[in-house]
């Protein structure tokens, strides 16, 4: 590679990392202003919490989508060949995602995961396109507080004959969901940590 060819690889390399950094500032804004709050609250887990983030509120947002859409989609692997979820929370996540991979031109189909099989007509656990035996699938996760509920969608796909080795998520609440996918050999990341939101919540409200 010429000098030349490397400075311009190096420039779109930066200018690709810059609009990355600002569709995530813009994405982390969101959640501070309209999913975070404060008080007094059970969580899904059962567990109480003194602060709650109401993910609907961006992931069914229309410009939230749109962000969730990109930035998940520049994190999955090349070789990624289906995105999928545990309903309810995650079904606006894998539509993003899949909506913004056709508009790249490398279309990921989206699948959705019943918390119970269907009981009627196919009773399928998993709704959405038929992939391959041995598909790399990418679970999506909105929020992890202890990580139960994507182990539930992994344990799914897997008994379909899926291959799953990482979950994504929207906010990682740091609360043992990263411990628990890292026992089960799973790779994991997240958009942002509770504290990025916590801290931007409160540089909002000055």
């Amino acid at each position: 590679m010429t000098n030349q060819s490397q400075s311009l690889a190096q420039s779109d390399s930066q200018q690709y990392n810059t609009e990355l950094n600002n569709l995530r500032r813009d994405l982390l804004d969101l959640f501070s202003r309209l999913a975070y709050q404060e008080g007094d609250f059970v969580l899904s887990s059962g567990l109480r919490s003194s602060y709650y983030v109401n993910k609907t509120q961006v992931t069914l947002h229309p410009q939230g989508a749109l962000l969730i859409g990109q930035i998940i989609f520049s994190m999955l692997p090349t070789d990624t060949e289906g995105v999928a979820g545990l309903t309810l929370g995650a079904d606006p996540i894998v539509t993003a995602v899949s909506v913004i991979s056709a508009q790249n031109k490398r279309p990921i189909p989206a699948l959705i995961i019943r918390k119970e099989a269907k009981g009627h007509g196919t009773k399928a656990y998993i709704e959405g396109p038929n992939l391959p035996p041995g598909a790399k699938i990418i679970v999506l996760e909105d929020v992890v507080t202890t990580g139960q509920s994507a182990m539930k969608a992994v344990t799914r796909l897997r008994d379909a004959g899926y291959t799953v080795e990482q979950v994504i998520s929207l906010v990682d609440r740091l609360q043992g969901g990263a411990e628990l996918y890292q026992s089960a050999g799973l790779k994991f990341s997240a958009i942002f940590s509770i504290t990025e939101i916590q801290k931007r919540f409160r540089e909002l409200r000055r």
